[in-house]
């Protein structure tokens, strides 16, 4: 009953997500937009490549979402609203999401076209350069709850948020999921003004569907994990604890949708020079400060 749940608060959270994103890029709020989009979709006929890789080009958009969705598993809404609370739960969020460079590197390779290979490998550059900005400030996030459990980090923020208690850490998770979800101004990777869509450019109708579902649950993820590590998952005051858990997300969601849309984009390279000589010696201070915190303040 539980993931029934969640699994429909979360496909009711992706189209919300698709809402958003249409008005940021648009300016019109049509919250009928998606739905028609998903039909003309479903509608158009699924061309498949001639000389493909059949497997990678047809495995890619569902292991996107299939990455995606497993992440969500381990993200509480609720104290009790969650499909599976691990012992390992913050690493297996991590675990779970290395697997969209996998499916992107597959969607860039199976169709073999050259818009498609090069939106892939401009992924795998971005994943060098951000993957320690998600496993290092996890691990702050980790050391002040003291356990892995996303529960018991909610719960661990009852007096103070983690925002406030390492703000730097927050900030360098939030550019790290940007660059995981290939928002603006990270996403060199479909890049549609240069690459005519880059890694999605050989899908069409249900194929493509599925892609860009997989894409939009994974915004609405990793916005989820922001909330429950660093905005005090569902704490808050005279609203139920789902509604606090929801009103974050969007918020969130929201957040890093607008972040980029006025930024220019970022060069792969760049960004790998910018994350290796600023982003993880600011990791690590911020691992080092939490930890004087959890000494000083226990």
């Amino acid at each position: 009953m539980t993931t029934a749940l969640l699994l429909l608060l979360l496909a009711v959270g992706a189209y919300l997500v698709a809402v958003i994103e249409d008005w940021t890029t648009s300016g019109r709020f049509r919250l009928a937009a998606p739905a028609f989009a998903a039909l003309a979709l479903l509608g158009r006929e699924s061309i498949v490549p001639r000389k493909s890789d059949r497997v990678f080009f047809e495995t890619a958009p569902v292991l996107l979402l299939i990455s995606a969705l497993l992440a969500a598993t381990v993200i509480p809404l609720t104290a009790n609203l969650i499909i599976t609370d691990l012992a390992t739960g913050a690493l297996f969020i991590n675990a779970a999401l290395v697997y969209v460079l996998v499916a992107l590197l597959m969607a860039g390779w199976g169709p073999n076209g050259a818009y498609a290979m090069i939106g892939g490998w401009r992924f795998l550059g971005q994943l060098i350069a951000y993957a320690m900005l998600i496993v290092m400030p996890i691990t702050a996030v980790v050391m002040r709850a003291e356990s892995l459990l996303t529960t018991q980090i909610v719960v661990s923020q009852a007096g103070l948020w983690n925002i406030v208690y390492q703000p730097l850490g927050f900030i360098l998770f939030f550019v790290a999921s940007m660059a995981l979800a290939f928002l603006p101004p990270f996403d060199l990777t479909t890049a549609k003004g240069e690459l005519a869509g880059g890694v999605e450019a050989e899908y069409s109708g249900a194929r493509l569907a599925v892609f860009r579902l997989g894409r939009l649950v994974l915004i609405i993820t990793l916005a989820a994990a922001i909330v429950v590590f660093y905005l005090g998952g569902w704490q808050g005051p005279w609203l139920p604890p789902w509604a606090w858990s929801a009103i974050k997300i969007l918020a969130v969601t929201t957040m890093m949708l607008l972040a980029g849309r006025y930024m220019p984009r970022i060069r792969e390279t760049d960004l790998l020079g910018w994350c290796w000589m600023l982003g993880i010696p600011l990791a690590l201070l911020n691992i080092l400060l939490v930890g004087l915190l959890v000494l000083v303040l226990p």
